[in-house]
């Protein structure tokens, strides 16, 4: 009952949803695609029969592929980018010794790999109907000038013939990586590039985050037979393969030849991964009213503990992520033991051990940048920011914290102090810095979402979650499609805060100043000293230990939060965004303040916060 529970909760989301959805036309794709793994080599053959939906208004005289593996070899692109930025350093350590911006994971690795360590996705051929196309090779992507033009509004097939050669693991892809386990296959297909309202987005694959388009998978997996696969999508030979994943009851007959053809299928999704290793075991979970979880790792006596508390911990975290972020539209999702830290991938991720943490972060990508699609390379906050402060809030909630962002507001105020900063409208590949993508991807776009629950009202904040999961899932959003919702939920104007917040690198900074009684009115001069205008609070507490909550909405957003947590406050005129200083009336006298404190709430991101609070002597 519960798995078709699932399967309704599922079909019911996509009915909704496409009732639902903005009118902006994105692109449609069918994958049909069967490799053939030799384990030994570490190479496979493949085929793509491919269904392409031209749903733009214009004319398409080339099209493009990802084929990501090109850049595990000496000298690419990635290999060259992350020497360079090995030669920055990025301050020092305890021992006064430098600390450069490498990717700890790539540094020069790369450069080092032999013949048989490389990374290569070579296409044999790309046909439509029948005539094969002209194929120019940019390393990472395949250009395809086309002999007819792909029309607006029609459908064109194509057929691929492609090999490649497995990389030994650098980054995030590959064979053989430090947890021993043999495949972790990820960006391993010749994947089309998403065009859309931008046009084509055809970045080379540098270091960093992804962006397809929207479709069905049907992926066959033929290798050897002691090897289990975990993947996104849906086993649908589960009874023929075993491992774990046949249903109850059912004996598996014992294959009669040297492999096993795995069989998957996904539906609605923008790109598929799969691992393999012979020592993989499973731990199956159905969530009640949720997906089916499976947890896939290498078995290892010693951790088969963690992996079971894992299991479990994920199972008692749904709850609260599907209420709060919009019900998980898949019917099940594999957390997959590969690569080299956390990767997130349409119903699957692949982790590197059992941390809660990174599961609870990878699982939410599933939501954005899984169902919410945005760009990934040109707003990674979006994707990285956003999954991050989710994954604060789960686990908040999961430990019962009473402020989950502290990590988040750390990171970005080392950046804004760092002398490094770059706006987050910055394309992912082209910070100047590790350590400044890193900071503003994840932590800057972390306190864009807190801080929104500040300016809206955590209430509002989380109805706005829900409605952009509504609106926007099995979609491609930008940062204005977010603030539009934001906007149309709050009842408030909220470009200024996209504006200063994403395309800028203005900082908050507001002080407690003066306190004078003038004709009989007891005014606290308030100093904006940064440049980014917010709305305040102000908590005023007098000595006979009553206590005043003020708030100063700000004037650009036309309109204030309504109260808080059923706390009384005064609610005073706006104060103008062009005025450095702003005089706040109380009811008591000078000598009855006993403290000031500007964002009693702390989650303004305000980057000098000594002098957000006045003790006033005895």
């Amino acid at each position: 009952m519960q798995k078709a529970g699932v399967i309704i909760v599922f079909f019911i989301g996509l009915s909704q949803f496409a009732n639902a959805q903005p009118d902006r036309w994105q692109q449609r794709i069918k994958y049909q695609v069967a490799v053939n793994v030799n384990v030994i080599t570490n190479r496979f053959t493949g085929t793509e029969k491919i269904d392409y939906w031209n749903n733009s208004p214009d004319t398409l005289t080339r099209l493009f592929f990802h084929t990501y593996w090109n850049a595990f070899q000496p000298n690419s692109m990635m290999d060259v980018r992350s020497r360079e930025l090995g030669k920055i350093v990025d301050g020092n350590d305890r021992n006064n010794q430098p600390v450069y911006d490498w990717d700890g994971r790539v540094k020069d690795r790369i450069q080092h790999l032999k013949p048989g360590e490389i990374g290569w996705d070579s296409v044999q051929s790309i046909k439509i109907n029948g005539t094969d196309e002209k194929l120019v090779w940019h390393e990472t992507i395949l250009e395809v000038r086309l002999d007819k033009a792909v029309l607006p509004h029609s459908k064109t097939s194509l057929d691929v013939v492609f090999n490649c050669q497995v990389p030994l693991q650098v980054r995030r892809s590959g064979r053989d990586n430090a947890e021993g386990i043999r495949y972790s296959m990820s960006q391993w297909y010749p994947k089309m590039v998403e065009y859309d309202y931008q046009g084509w987005n055809a970045n080379p694959y540098i270091a960093r985050e992804f962006y397809g388009v929207w479709g069905d998978y049907d992926v066959n997996i033929t290798i050897d037979k002691s090897y289990m696969v975990a993947a996104s999508g849906t086993l649908q030979n589960p009874n023929d393969i075993g491992f774990g994943y046949e249903a109850d009851g059912i004996k598996v007959k014992t294959a009669t030849g040297s492999t096993l053809t795995w069989k998957f299928s996904g539906q609605n999704i923008h790109d598929f991964v799969w691992a393999a290793d012979p020592t993989y075991t499973m731990i199956k979970k159905q969530i009640t009213n949720g997906p089916l979880i499976y947890v896939v790792y290498k078995k290892v006596d010693s951790l088969q503990v963690k992996w079971h508390q894992f299991a479990d911990t994920m199972e008692a975290a749904y709850p609260f992520m599907g209420k709060t972020f919009g019900a998980y539209a898949y019917k099940n999702y594999t957390f997959i033991q590969g690569g080299d830290g956390g990767m997130e991938y349409p119903m699957a991720t692949l982790i590197r051990n059992a941390s809660i943490g990174t599961g609870i972060h990878e699982w939410m990508h599933s939501w954005y940048q899984g169902m919410m699609g945005s760009n990934e390379s040109l707003y990674p906050w979006m994707d990285e920011g956003f999954a991050s402060y989710a994954e604060a809030r789960t686990t908040a909630w999961l430990h019962k914290d009473t402020f989950a962002f502290n990590g988040a507001y750390r990171g970005y105020y080392n950046l804004a102090k760092s002398g490094k900063e770059e706006p987050l409208s910055t394309h992912s590949d082209h910070y100047n810095t590790n350590f400044a993508y890193n900071a503003a991807a994840y932590s800057k776009g972390a306190v864009f979402m807190a801080q929104l629950g500040y300016i809206v009202g955590d209430s509002v904040l989380n109805k706005i979650l829900l409605e952009y999961y509504t609106e926007w899932h099995f979609k491609h959003p930008n940062p204005n499609d977010f603030i539009r919702v934001a906007e149309k939920v709050s009842g408030m104007e909220l470009q200024w805060y996209k504006e200063y917040w994403i395309y800028t690198t203005k900082t908050i900074d507001y002080a407690v100043g003066d306190i004078n009684n003038t004709q009989g009115q007891t005014l606290i001069t308030l100093k904006r000293l940064g440049y980014m205008p917010m709305p305040i609070d102000v908590l005023v507490t007098y000595k006979d230990g009553t206590k005043e909550l003020h708030y100063i909405p700000m004037n650009l957003m036309y309109g204030a939060k309504a109260a808080e947590n059923n706390v009384t406050r005064i609610v005073h005129s706006e104060w103008k965004w062009t005025d450095p200083e702003y005089y706040l009336p109380v009811s008591k006298g000078i000598a009855d303040i006993k403290e000031i404190e500007i964002d009693p709430s702390k989650r303004l991101a305000d980057i000098n916060r000594t002098n957000n609070k006045l003790t006033v002597p005895n």
